[in-house]
């Protein structure tokens, strides 16, 4: 427990000793249950001062959650050597009832349809060295109801007649409309550069294909950064126009349609075979109709030589300068989140938690995500005698600790300091899956 406490005021400037007490408690109870995280579950793992009323207190007090994982990750897992990247993406967790603050209906990937339960969006930095993925920020995601569309019915007279008006200029492409998803990410993503602002150099954003497109692009743009992204496996994409201006009418812009399983040998940068699978990378500055300027596009085009069948990924970024290796790492690198979704609904209780008001639901939902980097933090410290240290090794130590320090208070006598170690070492180990050589807490 004094580990934890020690490791805690880092955070100490943005919340107030009462919360910090009840969040040393909160995050103990969580290093130790090996059941569903709850408010009744954490309360009957806590020590003494952690009682189901302090657990609650704690869910339904307003907390500047952006404010303390950025001071956690400053203070203990920022490292000035390193380069970082940002990624966003959405989690969806499948939620009953009627009651809960957010409830809609939200479309699950795992699932592969659209769910009851809530959404919350994160931003998170990306350690390109490490290969590792820390959340900063966790906001719920609210769904507008559905209006019901008017059909208007057109008449012959008010419908404009085929082709272009008389006179008309041409216009210089107005900025895209924005969906009410990216309205609602906008602000967050605005919050989340204002705390790096000074502090951290971030210059690319990577999101999933469901953000391929130009209004995300334009939203990433305004926001200071270059976006990395995948196009949709039938993507129209074109060459910029190379011939002559036939000297009457607009210039054409647009050249040939490009094949993205037969791209022209000039632009391809990367060819290998491996096991059978032949894997082609090109690298080529294309136009798509949607998109105002040109777009860095790699295309991996993967070729079986036994079958001839083809499959093809396009990634993008509006960067132009960025090379394809990077461009390939850095998307690739965005799975990385994920590992943090799954952490925090299988370890940190984002799937457990039955809180109802808005406050608790956010204050649930951000402290999974605050103990996805403080077991980071923890992590570190073991990994340097045993790289395969995992988190239910880590549960199973404070699990273990716990044990021994309740059956430490039935003795009559304590025992001495070198047997006490001991002890701890030996009972901490018991349930893990890789031990650590050399235990560094016994608290």
């Amino acid at each position: 427990m004094t580990e934890i406490v020690a490791l805690l005021q880092s955070i100490a400037p943005v919340i107030s000793t009462t919360v910090l007490r009840q969040l040393s408690q909160a995050v103990y109870g969580m290093l130790i249950s090996n059941g569903r995280i709850t408010m009744l579950e954490l309360s009957r793992w806590t020590e003494k001062g952690g009682s189901y009323r302090t657990i609650q207190r704690l869910y339904h007090t307003p907390m500047v959650w952006l404010q303390i994982q950025w001071m956690l990750f400053i203070s203990l897992l920022r490292r000035t050597d390193r380069e970082y990247i940002a990624a966003g993406d959405e989690v969806v967790l499948g939620k009953a009832g009627r009651t809960t603050y957010g409830l809609g209906r939200f479309f699950s990937s795992l699932q592969n349809r659209a769910i009851p339960g809530l959404s919350f969006f994160v931003f998170s930095l990306l350690d390109v060295q490490e290969r590792q993925s820390y959340p900063i920020q966790v906001v719920q995601m609210i769904k507008e109801p559905k209006q019901a569309k008017k059909k208007e019915k057109e008449t012959q007279a008010n419908k404009r007649p085929l082709g272009r008006p008389k006179g008309s200029k041409s216009k210089k492409k107005q900025p895209p409309i924005l969906s009410a998803e990216l309205l609602q990410i906008q602000p967050i993503l605005q919050a989340f550069l204002a705390v790096l602002k000074g502090v951290l150099t971030v210059r690319y954003l990577v999101m999933d294909g469901h953000f391929g497109n130009y209004p995300s692009a334009w939203m990433v743009l305004q926001a200071g950064l270059q976006l990395i992204s995948k196009f949709r496996s039938d993507a129209a994409l074109y060459e910029p126009f190379s011939g002559k201006y036939s000297g009457h009418g607009p210039r054409s812009k647009y050249g040939d349609k490009v094949n993205v399983c037969k791209m022209k040998k000039k632009y391809l940068k990367a060819d290998d075979v491996e096991a059978g699978i032949r894997t082609q990378i090109y690298q080529a500055a294309l136009l798509n109709r949607e998109f105002a300027s040109p777009i860095n596009v790699v295309v991996i085009l993967k070729t079986n030589l036994s079958t001839k069948k083809q499959a093809h990924v396009i990634l993008f970024s509006s960067d132009l300068e960025l090379s394809y290796e990077k461009l390939y790492d850095y998307y690739t690198l965005r799975f990385q989140i994920e590992f943090n979704f799954r952490d925090a609904k299988q370890y940190w209780g984002l799937d457990d938690f039955m809180n109802v008001k808005q406050t608790a639901v956010a204050n649930a939902a951000n402290l999974s995500f605050f103990m996805v980097n403080f077991s980071s933090i923890l992590l570190r410290q073991y990994r340097k005698n045993n790289p395969v240290f995992s988190i239910l090794d880590l549960k199973s130590h404070y699990r273990g600790c716990r044990y021994v320090a309740e059956t430490i208070k039935l003795l009559p006598r304590k025992p001495e300091g070198i047997l006490l170690t001991e002890i701890f070492q030996q009972i901490a180990r018991l349930g893990m899956v890789h031990p650590a050589f050399e235990p560094v807490s016994t608290a």
